[in-house]
């Protein structure tokens, strides 16, 4: 609930706050956290991005977002610092929120916004990795009957095993093994890129954007939402919630070791992916690399690598993005009082985190298609939450003169990425209208 006058000066002490987001952590943990967050495989449809950009506008729609992002989560560091020096040290972004903005209906607003993102990632998360495991086990097994909801059924049962870790912050070791598998199917990517266009069988090259200069445009703000997703992460007050206090300046630190790892791997894949492929490049350039029709173009053990680095990344995503429930769930259901591995509180953690596992697990075998629908709620969710919210919340803490460069920067940025946000939504709505036929409930086949 939101905090009370009576309790709004103190870190409320529930389980889900000294349990799931324990505070403990150092800059370079948070840095593990946030890179785990951003950078995903979501970073393999950049090629298709600037295939509705173009160079020169790819390059600056990139370059912006990551200098926008970059400020806005450096910005809702600063006020949770001065919440924090204020005596109001907030471990939830919904309390923030409620707290700096004074509204007791921002509370449920960010904690229905962010669940839906998280859960929604969660399931995507899923989906994807049973599709690798599928892509996995057909190349091995050619005449395979399994159908993809029964390699879902497989990674949903190592998530429920590895939901069991308690805390975000035992996540710790787990994340920094994300950080280098992002790099390492980048890497994975760009060697096989640079392969392909070197070979006999190298794909003609064509940059000139396609269509009438509608189409040219219709193309260009769905492409400019999917970068505005990419980077969006939503849960950063939480992250920062697991650092050991005082916090002061440790999320800078951690915010510059993600967009180190974000530079390398955001512009090596989009630059190398756009070059070989141009306008024919895929959503994912991993299956322009492995086209249904002819050989790879690539040596199938590299894709095969890059496939399994990407497997192992998305167990991760996916128990990062689940933090928030259960921080919820055990908020209720933990008793504070009682150890973390107390008998008492053990038995409902596995019930409960296994049950919202295989919930997530059922919808991403029950409906495959998920990615359309989470193109919506991704547009109507990150938008708020990493774009408008902390250029707010900025404004109303630290109260910028109406002259001043922050306070016009701020509002600008939040007037253009509110329209960003409504036309990335009609985009994927529009998206989503257009492949209904091809919607199937427990399809065997994942609908780009």
């Amino acid at each position: 609930m939101p905090l009370s006058p009576e309790n709004k000066d103190t870190v409320p002490r529930d389980a889900g706050a000294t349990f799931v987001l324990e505070s403990k952590g150092e800059w370079w943990h948070a840095g593990y956290h946030l890179t785990t967050a951003i950078v995903g495989p979501t970073i393999l449809t950049l090629p298709y991005v600037f295939r509705g950009l173009g160079w020169w506008l790819g390059f600056f729609c990139l370059t912006v977002m990551a200098v926008v992002t970059f400020y806005s989560y450096y910005l809702m560091s600063l006020v949770l610092e001065h919440c924090e020096n204020s005596g109001r040290r907030h471990i939830r972004f919904r309390e923030l929120a409620a707290d700096v903005l004074g509204s007791g209906w921002m509370y449920y607003f960010v904690i229905l916004i962010q669940t839906t993102i998280n859960t929604g990632i969660s399931i995507g998360a899923i989906l994807l990795a049973g599709e690798c495991l599928q892509i996995m086990y057909s190349s091995l097994s050619p005449s395979s009957t399994m159908k993809l909801w029964e390699f879902i059924a497989m990674v949903t049962g190592i998530m429920i095993i590895l939901s069991q870790l308690p805390t975000f912050h035992s996540l710790r070791h787990v994340n920094l093994g994300s950080l280098f598998l992002s790099l390492g199917y980048t890497f994975v990517v760009v060697a096989a890129c640079i392969y392909a266009g070197l070979g006999q069988n190298a794909p003609p090259r064509y940059y000139s954007l396609e269509g009438s200069q509608f189409s040219k445009l219709t193309s260009a703000f769905p492409s400019i939402s999917i970068i505005a997703a990419i980077f969006g992460n939503g849960i950063l007050p939480e992250i920062q919630a697991t650092l050991a206090p005082p916090v002061r300046g440790k999320m800078f630190k951690g915010l510059l070791m993600c967009y180190t790892v974000i530079f390398v791997t955001f512009y090596s894949a989009a630059i190398s992916g756009y070059f070989v492929f141009g306008n024919k490049a895929s959503s994912n350039i991993l299956k322009s690399l492995m086209p249904d029709e002819g050989p790879s173009l690539a040596p199938t053990w590299l894709l095969g690598l890059g496939v399994i680095f990407v497997l192992l990344q998305l167990f991760a995503i996916g128990l990062v993005y689940s933090q928030v429930a259960y921080e919820i769930m055990e908020t209720k259901s933990a008793d504070v009082n009682q150890g973390i591995f107390s008998k008492r509180n053990v038995i409902p953690r596995i019930i409960l985190r296994s049950l919202y596992m295989i919930l997530c697990g059922f919808i991403a075998a029950m409906l495959p298609f998920f990615g359309d629908i989470n193109g919506v709620v991704g547009a109507l969710g990150f938008i708020p939450l990493d774009f408008i919210l902390p250029m707010l919340l900025y404004n109303m803490t630290y109260k910028p003169s109406r002259s001043s460069v922050t306070y016009w920067i701020n509002n600008m940025i939040m007037v253009v990425f509110t329209g960003v946000g409504l036309l990335g939504s009609f985009s994927s709505v529009r998206k989503l209208v257009l492949d209904a036929s091809k919607f199937k409930l427990f399809s065997n086949d994942v609908v780009d």
